[in-house]
């Protein structure tokens, strides 16, 4: 599946995480474009299993993103996407509100055995779920969570990875 590499599509993938559901019409005035151009990205985006129209009455045609379960491997776009929405809070936090003018980035060496590896990985999972699955409230933002749990491979090419013994 081929990223949604182009800008628009990124922008549009941005304002879907922080709005449930967004029509062509809707975007087009948030981000300045015609909604011609946000109709056919949007359309594109569900092409390739990003986004997906919700089936409601009348003309109005709105998207909301797929969720994880139901969707594809973001992979790649979201790795760039985590990256870039990062880049962005540091540049800008300095504007947020005093109660969210924070953040809670860390970084771990753990040292564990394979089957530990797959064991932390759903331990955080499930944690995560439980506020990636509850309904917005006025109060509550989109936040990123990124976990990336891998061996850490030797720094030299000559160092062999230790062997199972």
């Amino acid at each position: 599946m081929p990223p949604p590499s182009h800008p628009i599509r990124s922008e549009l993938l941005d304002l879907l995480r922080e709005r449930d559901t967004l029509t062509a019409t809707e975007a087009a005035k948030q981000l300045g474009h015609s909604s011609g151009l946000c109709s056919f990205h949007l359309r594109q985006l569900a092409r390739y299993g990003y986004v997906e129209p919700v089936d409601t009455p009348g003309r109005a045609r709105p998207w909301r993103l797929v969720r994880p379960q139901e969707g594809p491997d973001l992979g790649l776009l979201a790795r760039e996407l985590e990256d870039e929405g990062y880049q962005r809070w540091l540049q800008q936090k300095h504007t947020a509100s005093e109660e969210w003018a924070t953040d809670e980035a860390f970084s771990s060496v753990l040292y564990l055995e394979p089957e530990e590896l797959g064991e932390v990985g759903a331990q955080i999972r499930a944690l995560l779920a439980r506020y990636a699955t509850r309904e917005p409230t006025p109060a509550a933002r989109p936040v990123a969570a990124v976990a990336r749990l891998f061996p850490l491979l030797p720094v030299e090419e000559k160092t062999p990875w230790p062997s199972e013994s």
